[in-house]
């Protein structure tokens, strides 16, 4: 571990490079977290691996004073047990930003320095983060006041619907299905208004209300005669106005 970190490796630096082509804020957020890697690869390899990241960086500057060895291995350590939940690419992305946005290091840079730029880099993602939460929130509460507003629009639809529904045990259950066909029918035809068609719906609506009587049921014949004229006045509004009974 000491030797990676006082001895310079650019097959590590080139390795870096390609991995912080294109790295983003969101893919370093999703990549695996540190605590995750120290339970597959254990403690030691994790740290040496921001050793190498660590001293990739130092290389990678044109300063004069820069940490030491003792100094890149002081800080893996607190980097590895400081930001267990953030990812090896929010490190790396860290200190790629710090290099390619102009930081001023003034010839020198030593340990506190680094330590800003990664604090710098994670109030950054912790913005980002809240942004992204509260976008989703907005996005959820948006879905939901259109669901609302859809079910709003249909909700009177739905009631007028039910509302005129017909009991089947009602004795006269046919016509007054047919007689809502027949209003259809004409109101599709524009022989009556939609005000004229809503009222005569209404006035089927209060037909099929009516109070139970338990005394009185029709008999089968009494039903066939009422299911009779209910389709004879059916067939006559058809002959009447040229169409197809059998489309009622």
């Amino acid at each position: 571990m000491r030797e990676l970190a006082s001895t310079p490796n650019p097959d590590a630096r080139a390795l870096l490079a390609e991995v912080s082509v294109g790295l983003t804020l969101a893919q370093a957020a999703a990549a695996p977290k540190l605590f995750q890697l120290r339970k597959q690869v254990g403690e030691s390899v994790l740290v040496k691996l921001l050793v190498v990241i660590l001293r990739a960086f130092v290389d990678s500057l044109r300063v004069q004073d820069k940490p030491d060895a003792a100094d890149i291995l002081e800080l893996a350590d607190t980097l590895a047990q400081t930001y267990t939940h953030d990812s090896l690419k929010d490190i790396i992305l860290a200190l790629k930003e710090a290099r390619t946005n102009g930081t001023k290091f003034y010839q020198a840079l030593d340990s506190a320095k680094i330590y800003e730029l990664i604090r710098t880099y994670f109030d950054r993602k912790a913005k980002y983060l809240e942004n992204g939460h509260l976008d989703q929130k907005a996005q959820g509460a948006s879905q939901q006041a259109v669901a609302i507003h859809q079910l709003q629009q249909v909700t009177p639809q739905l009631v007028a619907s039910i509302g005129r529904q017909i009991p089947p045990d009602h004795p006269n259950a046919e016509h007054l299905r047919q007689r809502l066909t027949i209003i259809n029918q004409k109101q599709r035809r524009g022989l009556l208004t939609e005000k004229e068609a809503e009222q005569q719906r209404a006035e089927v609506q209060q037909a099929t209300q009516r109070k139970a009587r338990s005394d009185w049921q029709p008999s089968p014949e009494a039903q066939q005669a009422i299911n009779r004229r209910g389709r004879d006045t059916t067939r006559r509004f058809a002959e009447r106005h040229g169409i197809n009974p059998n489309h009622l």
